[in-house]
């Protein structure tokens, strides 16, 4: 594992390029800045200020190179590099309210939109006209969309909501793509089609996540659970309820393995082997005196002004991250993912390593 700090300021939101070369982060604002790394350090490179209102949501397309983003502005753009800058292109998502989150589909020829507007935007390229075009998931969205997530099929649709409810939605065009084939999850499939409301999660769901076959869906919700829903045993739910802070993102990271992590700020691993079998593994961090040379000088003039002591014991959390977690991110590998990232409250990222 490795930590990177990229300033003062809370990281949001961030995304990968394919080569994992660059990271496009969000510092809690209007900006998102692109970094690519050059030896040990990370050097700015591009800056996205397109948006008024804070970034909610960046997704970076690894194939086609696109990146989607997505504020409280209630905007979303669509960005292609050309001539060595990134151009913006509009996006017709038609909210009144702010945009919560954005995920490119598998094949790229689609994203999803989340937003305190009770509904979902679907949004597809339309050849003709040159532009970006959406289609609105409304049925039973009660409250703000928190967060989205793909099937492997490219169709089916996750959604977490202030509600307390997590969903299951078709987002088959037939304008862009070829009739879909059934799906454990269900077989009839028009746009809008809800194929699983699971009702009372305990709290708003921050984080929804498919596992790599698409036969299990993960969420966790603020009263400090988690969730696995599996579509192979006619669609029961396994839930651990924790006695941790809550948890705000969570990610497959193999078949049988998940990481989750929120305001206790590490990551902590679970594994859901089918049968309702969902367990809790291991607390994934460092020792604290491992991270207490990482200590920064502001923080050290900071202790040394407050407490005329250079003292950062009683400062200093004893893991990584000394802030919330607010999202982790997939670094895939040929075939699983073998190492994830982490940003945080905290200004810094961390890389991690998948260790079943």
């Amino acid at each position: 594992m490795s930590r990177y700090s990229f300033g003062l300021e809370p990281l949001s939101c961030h995304t990968w390029n394919r080569d994992k070369t660059q990271i496009a982060v969000s510092p809690n604002n209007n900006v998102v800045n692109i970094y690519e790394k050059r030896g040990r350090e990370w050097s700015k490179i591009h800056e996205l200020n397109e948006h008024s209102g804070r970034i909610t949501g960046i997704d970076w397309a690894p194939v086609s190179n696109r990146i989607v983003t997505c504020a409280s502005d209630r905007n979303a753009y669509v960005w292609t590099l050309k001539d060595g800058s990134w151009k913006p292109t509009l996006v017709l998502v038609r909210i009144n309210r702010a945009a919560t989150c954005v995920r490119w589909s598998p094949m790229e020829n689609k994203f999803a939109l989340g937003s305190s507007a009770r509904l979902i935007s679907v949004c597809y390229f339309e050849k003709d006209n040159d532009w970006w075009l959406s289609k609105h998931i409304k049925k039973n969205i009660r409250s703000t969309v928190l967060s989205l997530d793909w099937h492997p099929n490219n169709i089916l649709l996750a959604a977490g909501s202030a509600d307390l409810h997590c969903r299951i939605f078709s987002t088959y065009i037939k304008d862009i793509e070829d009739k879909p084939g059934p799906s454990s999850w269900g077989s009839k499939m028009p746009f809008g089609e809800m194929m699983l409301e699971k009702k009372d999660c305990g709290g708003w769901v921050h984080s929804v996540s498919f596992s790599p076959s698409g036969d299990q869906l993960a969420w966790v919700a603020h009263n400090s659970s988690i969730s696995v829903a599996d579509a192979t045993r006619n669609k029961e739910t396994s839930q651990l309820t924790l006695n941790t802070l809550p948890l705000l993102s969570i990610l497959y990271v193999g078949p049988t393995h998940i990481v989750a992590a929120g305001h206790d700020c590490c990551p902590y691993q679970f594994s859901y082997k089918g049968a309702g079998a969902l367990e809790f593994v291991k607390k994934l961090d460092i020792p604290k005196q491992s991270t207490k040379s990482g200590v920064s000088a502001m923080q050290h003039f900071r202790n040394l002004d407050k407490k005329a002591t250079d003292d950062d014991s009683s400062n200093e959390l004893g893991t990584l991250h000394q802030n919330s977690i607010t999202q982790l991110c997939a670094l895939k590998g040929t075939s699983t993912v073998d190492k994830y990232s982490s940003v945080g409250l905290d200004g810094a990222m961390v890389i991690w390593d998948v260790k079943p």
